[in-house]
C-alpha cells in the first residue's frame, strides 16, 4: 500500500482505457484495490475521490476534440447524480457484493450485442438516442457507486447498442462522469473517513496523466474498431467478474 508508482501506473492504464472507450477506470482500479484487501466501501470510495481529477480532465478534454453531444449530456445528468448519491449511501451500510453478478451478466449481455452491431453498420444508420434516460443514468450512477465502477460500462454500452455514435457517446457519457463521481464522492466523505491517501494520489497523477492522450485517441480510432473493442473489453471484464463474484 506504499508503492507510490504502482498506483501511479495503474491510475494511467485505467484512465487511458476509460478514456478511449468510455468504461473501465472504476472496475480495473477497484478489482486491484479489493485485490490488496481494502474493504469495497474503502475501496470505491478511494476510486471515487480519485475520480473527480481524472474525469474533470477527462471530461474537458473531450469537450475540447469536439466529442461531446450537449443534449445527450444534460440527459443523463441528473439521473445520474441522483443514483450515485443513492448508490454510495447504500454502500455504506450494506455489502454490494451480491449486486455484482446480476451487473456482470446484464454487461455480458451488453458486450456480445455491441460486437453484433458493429457488423451491421453498413447496414442500419446510426442514430441519436431522443428517449427517456433517466432509468439509464440512475440505474449507472447507483450501480457505480455500489460496485465502485460501473458508470462506463453500464451508461455506455446500453446507449451504443441503441445506435449511438461511439465517439459522440464516449465522450457524453465521460463529461457527465465527473458530475456523477463528484455527488459519490461528496456522499463519501459524509459517512466515512478516507485513510488511503496514498492510493488516491498515485490514481489522480496516473489518471490525469493519461486523459488527454485518451480523449485525442477515441476521436482518431474508427467507430467499427471502437465498438468491437469496447464490446469484447466489456464481455472479459464480464466474465471475471462473473467468476469473482460465483466462486
Amino acid at each position: 500500500m506504499d508503492n507510490l508508482l504502482l498506483f501511479i501506473f495503474v491510475g494511467f492504464f485505467a484512465q487511458l482505457v476509460d478514456g478511449t472507450l468510455g468504461m473501465a477506470y472504476g472496475v480495473f482500479s477497484n478489482s486491484f484495490l479489493l485485490s490488496l484487501g481494502v474493504p469495497p466501501v474503502m475501496a470505491s470510495a478511494s476510486v471515487h475521490t480519485a475520480e473527480i481529477f481524472t474525469t474533470g480532465v477527462s471530461g474537458l478534454s473531450h469537450l475540447k476534440f469536439g466529442n461531446v453531444k450537449r443534449q445527450l449530456f444534460l440527459k443523463l445528468l441528473i439521473p445520474g447524480i441522483i443514483g450515485g448519491i443513492l448508490g454510495a449511501y447504500i454502500l455504506t451500510s450494506i455489502p454490494g457484493k451480491t449486486i455484482k453478478p446480476i451487473i456482470a451478466v446484464y454487461l455480458l449481455i451488453m458486450g456480445v450485442l455491441i460486437i453484433r452491431k458493429s457488423f451491421q453498420m453498413g447496414k442500419h444508420k446510426e442514430r441519436e438516442t431522443t428517449g427517456n434516460l433517466v432509468p439509464l443514468g440512475l440505474a449507472g450512477g447507483f450501480f457505480d457507486a455500489i460496485g465502485g465502477g460501473g458508470w462506463g460500462p453500464m451508461v455506455t454500452s446500453t446507449l451504443i447498442v441503441k445506435g449511438n455514435n461511439p465517439r459522440f457517446t464516449i465522450g457524453s457519457v465521460n463529461l457527465a462522469e465527473f458530475f456523477v463521481t463528484l455527488s459519490e464522492a461528496i456522499t463519501f466523505f459524509a459517512f466515512i473517513k478516507l485513510v488511503h491517501y496514498k492510493v488516491i494520489l498515485g490514481l489522480i497523477i496516473g489518471g490525469v496523466a493519461a486523459a488527454p492522450l485518451a480523449a485525442f485517441a477515441c476521436r482518431k480510432l474508427p467507430s467499427r474498431l471502437l465498438m468491437v473493442i469496447v464490446g469484447g473489453s466489456i464481455i472479459l471484464l464480464s466474465c471475471r467478474n462473473l467468476w469473482l463474484s460465483l466462486f
